[in-house]
């Protein structure tokens, strides 16, 4: 997901630099979306993986 990001961010530079700046825009955003998107699953993904790793005693 992080490389969707990164490859919307790089579009949406380029579109920026050739003057289509409300569809370079709007690609940032879109990588702003799915780079936070990115960093919750992991989150989620590392309590979820410290709960699992406990032993019960």
């Amino acid at each position: 997901m992080l490389r969707w990001a990164l490859i919307f961010l790089v579009i949406g530079v380029i579109l920026s630099v050739l003057g289509f700046g409300g569809l370079g825009g709007t690609f940032v955003d879109i990588a702003k979306i799915l780079a936070f998107v990115a960093i919750a699953i992991f989150v989620i993904f590392l309590v979820l993986g410290l709960i699992a790793g406990r032993k019960v005693m």
